[in-house]
């Protein structure tokens, strides 16, 4: 059960929860952060530091946030990888 970035984070984007990601599953988008659920090992870390309470398990997400699950999904796609807000880990996006 990955971790999911909802509305909140639209905007802010602080990195802490980032910074405290044990396996670097996170990719930033113009807007917002978001999981790559194939990385997620479901730690909580992230949620825990997250200044907007931005971040829940796909099980938790509120139902108005729900089609988050599958934005995470597709955009982790096609966003770079960061391992530190700013700094991309590749420069490649897909599609």
């Amino acid at each position: 059960m990955p971790r999911v970035v909802c509305e909140p984070c639209i905007g802010c984007k602080s990195g802490d929860c980032v910074s405290v990601c044990p396996v670097e599953c996170f990719h930033e988008t113009p807007e917002m952060l978001v999981i790559d659920p194939h990385a997620c090992i479901d730690c909580g870390l992230c949620a825990t530091v997250c200044p907007s309470r931005a971040i829940f398990s796909d099980e938790d997400v509120p139902e108005r946030w729900q089609d988050y699950i599958e934005k995470n999904v597709d955009l982790a796609r096609r966003w770079p990888n960061i391992r530190e807000i700013g700094k991309p880990k590749t420069d490649r996006r897909a599609g």
